[in-house]
């Protein structure tokens, strides 16, 4: 597999609020085993804390690429030539595709704590999917990338 001219990459991660959550967790825990001693109270803290933050970033460890001659977005793997016109959405825009706009049908990987994404129409009449939407912080840099991974 070659790369393609403009190779793409972004990691979708959780907003550091989240990682703040994952300690408030922890200390919500530890204040629930307090009443059983100051050993069960760390247990409750580190336990609490780190349950919280795996959940954090295993929901926030989404990568999307473009290698080569497909676009990698979540676990879809997608060969470029079935794609077809990718639009830029800004923050209005995507909260409208993502609302009332919606297709149940597209795929969407969706992040409601990322404002812009693209919209990427699918050609390949083999498949049910109108449309991929990807939560993504650069959609004009991934959109070049498609089209420059269509061009080689």
């Amino acid at each position: 597999m070659q790369l393609s001219a403009a190779p793409y990459e972004e990691r979708l991660t959780a907003p550091r609020t989240w990682w703040l959550i994952s300690f408030l967790v922890g200390v919500s825990l530890a204040l629930v085993l307090l009443p059983f001693g100051t050993l069960p109270m760390l247990g409750g803290l580190a336990g609490g804390t780190a349950v919280a933050a795996v959940a954090a970033s295993s929901y926030g460890s989404v990568r999307i690429r473009v290698v080569g001659d497909h676009l990698i977005a979540g676990e879809a793997r997608i060969p470029v030539a079935a794609l077809g016109e990718a639009e830029v959405l800004d923050a209005e825009e995507a909260r409208a595709w993502r609302t009332y706009k919606a297709d149940p049908r597209a795929f969407m990987l969706l992040r409601a704590y990322i404002p812009t994404a693209l919209r990427v129409e699918v050609t390949d009449p083999q498949d049910p999917t109108p449309y991929l939407y990807l939560s993504t912080r650069e959609p004009e840099r991934l959109a070049a990338a498609l089209t420059a991974a269509k061009a080689a």
